[in-house]
């Protein structure tokens, strides 16, 4: 089977990005050849085609500019007949709105994938939904049921990503009081963690208003934000830090910047946060539970089909600091709870390889071919 992905960006900037990657390196000896059709350029081309997958840049230009937007699906559908392949398959809905009608002018089947959470009120999703597919994939269930809520209505596969388990895997990192010693964090206290874009629904300011409770039990505390800015969203790093002047609270909280080693950083942290208001999957919260923190997230959206609350995790109210700090000071005050939840949080995260995310994707992909037959 020769499966073609139509690829939007070009650059990681978050989960989608790093589910392709995810998908090629662990779909290279499955029967499947990939093509990858990139709308623009940027590093994740190399990346990649580094992997072993054939690579093609289709710029696909601006909506606003008919004429582009025409010239890339007809690209695009020459590709798909010049290669004979078997299905096309939009990565994010921005994507179908080129491969669908591409896929028409070739004669193929269409897919795509639902990595977000869709409204009537995003454009974008309407017409993507309004395009012909066999069948769309949806992140989690949350995801299908948003999907599922726009007309007309297509089949439907869930299809969970998964997480690079061996790099969260803590018996092959360093110990924690020894990654604290080589990233430079404070030796001795709880350190209390976030790792996710400035973005406000990754919840970055909840967690900062949820400190002081947190502190007026555990003064020595820290909190540790590691991710960068993005460029949706300028002014946010600003409104975390108002926030933290405000608090006073300057002396017990480090704000890394952007790491690609977030693995260490993990490592380093007591209790993991994930605040994002309803969250599509949130791997982030995987790759956590995968090296056995205890840990927090959202009661709505993905994080609810990973996580059943005081098993292998909690799960609190999105804006509300006071359920997230009696939460953390849960974890903080009953060390054998939190080791507890630590341990079966390990064993959950153990569904969700990326190994086996590959192996669901082909598995629904002939699926899908199959049933709309």
């Amino acid at each position: 089977m020769k499966i073609a992905i139509v690829m939007p960006l070009g650059e990681q900037r978050g989960g989608g990005e790093l589910m392709l990657l995810h998908l090629i390196q662990q779909g290279r000896d499955s029967g499947v050849d990939w093509l990858v059709i990139f709308l623009e350029d940027g590093p994740l081309v190399t990346q990649i085609s580094d992997l072993g997958a054939e690579v093609r840049l289709v710029p696909g230009g601006r909506f606003r500019y008919f004429n582009q937007v025409v010239s890339a699906v007809t690209k695009i559908a020459s590709i798909l007949r010049n290669e004979n392949v078997d299905v096309v398959f939009s990565w994010m809905a921005k994507a179908h709105l080129y491969s669908s009608p591409a896929a028409i002018l070739a004669k193929k089947p269409a897919m795509w994938y639902q990595l977000g959470l869709p409204a009537n009120s995003s454009r974008i999703d309407r017409i993507a939904t309004w395009l012909p597919a066999k069948c769309i994939f949806a992140c989690s269930q949350t995801s299908a049921n948003a999907q599922a809520a726009l007309s007309p209505r297509r089949p439907m596969q869930v299809v969970y990503p998964g997480v690079e388990l061996e790099r969260f895997d803590s018996s092959k990192l360093q110990s924690p009081t020894d990654t604290r010693k080589k990233l430079g964090l404070p030796l001795t206290g709880p350190l209390v963690g976030l790792a996710g874009r400035f973005q406000r629904w990754k919840g970055i300011h909840v967690l900062i208003d949820a400190m002081p409770a947190i502190l007026k039990k555990h003064p020595d505390a820290v909190c540790v934000v590691v991710g960068g800015k993005h460029d949706l969203e300028p002014d946010y790093p600003s409104l975390v830090d108002s926030r933290i002047e405000a608090h006073g609270i300057k002396a017990s909280v480090i704000l890394t910047g952007m790491q690609s080693n977030v693995q260490e950083w993990m490592q380093a942290m007591d209790v993991v946060v994930h605040a994002s208001d309803r969250e599509p999957f949130g791997i982030v919260i995987i790759e956590a539970m995968a090296l056995g923190k205890p840990v927090i997230a959202g009661d709505a959206g993905g994080p609810t089909e990973i996580i059943t609350d005081g098993v292998q995790g909690l799960l609190t109210p999105y804006e509300d600091p006071l359920a997230l700090s009696r939460a953390v000071n849960r974890y903080l005050d009953d060390p054998e709870f939190a080791c507890e939840a630590g341990k079966r949080a390990r064993i959950r995260a153990q569904d969700f390889s990326t190994k086996k995310y590959a192996q669901n994707f082909i598995a629904a992909v002939r699926s899908g071919l199959t049933k709309n037959h």
